[in-house]
């Protein structure tokens, strides 16, 4: 890894699996992804081939329970293997990180037989999975989804479209949340939902600027039938689920956005390395050296800082509804417990942020808590 890679994960001290998991997700990236990623985006192919290489490697159930095949690792692991992904192809990182989603929330809310029916075909990558939450009328406001399930002896028929899903139609197995209820957030539910199940079709392919790796098409239910063991957890429990999955997709999603941009700024130094003005290579200019500076570890020490805490950690499970305990990965933790000290570059004291209990280097982009040690920015580690 690089210094600016080092400089934004320092602060975790990520210990010798972490960095095998590391590099283990880098060497694929480089030696299956890399290569093709420019091909399967012309030709806009779906590499289902690929990405089912990745299940022996562990990347097909990341934060799984390893009783039904999963690695049982925690969201700072995730959060590494998807950077590394995504240097090859943040397109291709992102679907590993929506399938790793459905088979997360299949494990934290879903009884013991939907488990072991669902998770060890997911986790090896046997099968690929997609989230359908988003719908034509219904984005950001989730909670006004119209898709409907209603109750017919010993199905569900769903009726209703799905937007902007991604893989679908390559997808093997869809999370859908449909409403069983009255209107809002309690009255959705959350389904697991097979491709062959009848009444079940695709939309075209969407026009979109880039990412043509990955489908994108409308999810149609039509009289569709989906047996009531699919259900997932219960009646009404829909939105909390939707909403899990997306806490830890968010941090997945962010990974993938750093990995790519990381991958623009290797490129970025390569050609300061070797474009020539006014008599000099590039590289040499400080006003240009400062731009590359800032584009080093800012963002990945922001993004890192909000990654939960391993498996490890002492968190106190909850229970759901139906009494089984919850399957988390991990849990949040306080930024304040994160291993910070006090910068006072002068530079950065003039345009850092403050709020009320810390404030951020706008040169580090490090977080400073006012009753931390005082370190400068010239220091070579933040590490207190």
């Amino acid at each position: 890894m690089d210094a600016a890679v080092d400089a934004g994960t320092s602060q975790f001290e990520l210990n010798e699996d972490q960095r095998a998991i590391q590099q283990m997700a880098e060497a694929f990236a480089a030696d299956r992804v890399a290569p093709n990623a420019l091909d399967w985006d012309r030709n806009k192919h779906f590499p289902a081939d690929v990405i089912r290489e990745t299940g022996p490697l562990g990347l097909g159930g990341i934060y799984v329970g390893d009783d039904v095949g999963g690695s049982a690792l925690g969201r700072l692991d995730a959060v590494l293997i998807f950077e590394a992904l995504s240097r090859a192809d943040p397109a291709f990182s992102s679907f590993i990180s929506i399938h790793n989603m459905v088979a997360s929330m299949i494990d934290r809310f879903g009884s013991d037989e939907q488990r072991q029916h669902f998770l060890p075909k997911l986790t090896s990558m046997e099968w690929l999975a997609s989230y359908c939450l988003t719908e034509p009328g219904s984005g950001s406001d989730a909670a006004a989804l119209k898709t409907r399930a209603v109750r017919s002896g010993g199905d569900y028929v769903l009726n209703g479209v799905k937007q902007f899903i991604s893989g679908a139609g390559d997808s093997d197995l869809y999370i859908v949340m449909a409403r069983t209820g009255a209107d809002g957030p309690k009255g959705i539910s959350t389904f697991v939902v097979p491709k062959d199940a009848p009444g079940l079709s695709f939309g075209a392919n969407e026009h979109k600027m880039g990412w043509h790796m990955q489908s994108t098409r409308q999810v149609v239910f039509e009289d569709c039938k989906v047996p009531v063991e699919n259900l997932l957890s219960d009646e009404g429990a829909g939105f909390g689920i939707a909403m899990a999955g997306l806490d830890g997709g968010r941090l997945n999603i962010a990974a993938c956005s750093l990995g790519g941009a990381q991958s623009a700024l290797d490129k970025a130094l390569s050609y300061t390395a070797e474009r020539k003005a006014f008599g000099a290579k590039i590289n040499q200019f400080q006003a240009l050296q400062f731009k590359l500076a800032d584009m080093g570890p800012s963002c990945r020490q922001h993004g890192y800082s909000f990654t939960p805490l391993p498996r490890s950690s002492t968190a106190r499970p909850r229970t759901p509804r139906n009494g089984r305990r919850w399957r988390s990965a991990s849990s949040p933790t306080s930024a304040s417990t994160l291993p910070t000290t006090r910068c006072n570059c002068m530079a950065a004291m003039a345009i850092c942020t403050i709020t009320a209990s810390r404030s951020w280097c706008g040169i580090c982009a490090f977080t400073r808590f006012s009753k931390a040690p005082t370190r400068s920015c010239a220091s070579s580690s933040h590490a207190p």
